[in-house]
């Protein structure tokens, strides 16, 4: 059952190491099914590289497991929560540890317009939710409300999460915030960065659908 995706999932695992957005066994991904109405989700505690098809777990949206013999990554409520809520149009989810990201969600901090692209997160920044401890379903609710009308938030103290269609759109919204944050950071270390106008803004969001093949 959901073959295809439980290989994008063991596929995209290793990219999280390889493009360095989480290290060890760090982070997570999912992916939904609507027609099912299924959950496809990373095991909890295992090296990407040495997951396979069969540790992948599938829960339907009361989070019962449904197949798999492994636990399921302990974030699991905070990929759920989207789906039962914003399933028409959310079908996967990245969580990371990434480095820039993480930095200004250890800092609390939201990441505002000081590059253009922040559109790809669906709007005018990338909010910061409230803390709460990991594997939580208060952390899960938190992350819910901070990635309203969002494709991506920071966790307070954490990481990154992010959102998309596809998961190849979720794991992309991933990497583009992590290389804005990280641009924000080093920015930030040589004064104020300036944060574009919602007017220069707007013409982005507008010229946005266009934008690649």
């Amino acid at each position: 059952m959901m073959d295809k995706e439980k290989a994008l999932l063991v596929e995209y695992g290793k990219k999280l190491i390889s493009t360095g957005l989480t290290a060890g066994t760090g982070g997570n991904i999912s992916i939904y099914d609507l027609e099912k109405q299924l959950m496809a989700i990373t095991p909890s505690g295992i090296d990407y590289f040495e997951m396979t098809e069969e540790d992948v777990v599938l829960l339907n949206l009361a989070g019962e497991i449904i197949e798999g013999q492994r636990k399921p990554s302990s974030e699991w409520q905070m990929h759920l929560i989207n789906y039962q809520k914003r399933g028409n149009e959310i079908r996967a989810v990245v969580h990371a540890h990434s480095t820039f990201s993480s930095i200004l969600a250890t800092c609390r901090k939201d990441l505002p317009a000081t590059n253009y692209m922040i559109a790809v997160a669906g709007g005018n920044d990338v909010r910061c939710s409230k803390y709460a401890t990991f594997g939580t379903e208060e952390l899960a609710e938190y992350a819910f409300e901070a990635m309203i009308d969002r494709y991506a938030c920071f966790l307070a103290n954490h990481g990154l999460l992010t959102c998309g269609p596809t998961l190849k759109e979720a794991f992309s919204v991933a990497s583009e915030i992590e290389r804005l944050a990280g641009l924000h950071v080093g920015a930030s270390l040589l004064g104020d960065p300036v944060i574009l106008a919602e007017a220069d803004m707007a013409k982005v969001h507008k010229r946005f659908p266009s934008y690649g093949q």
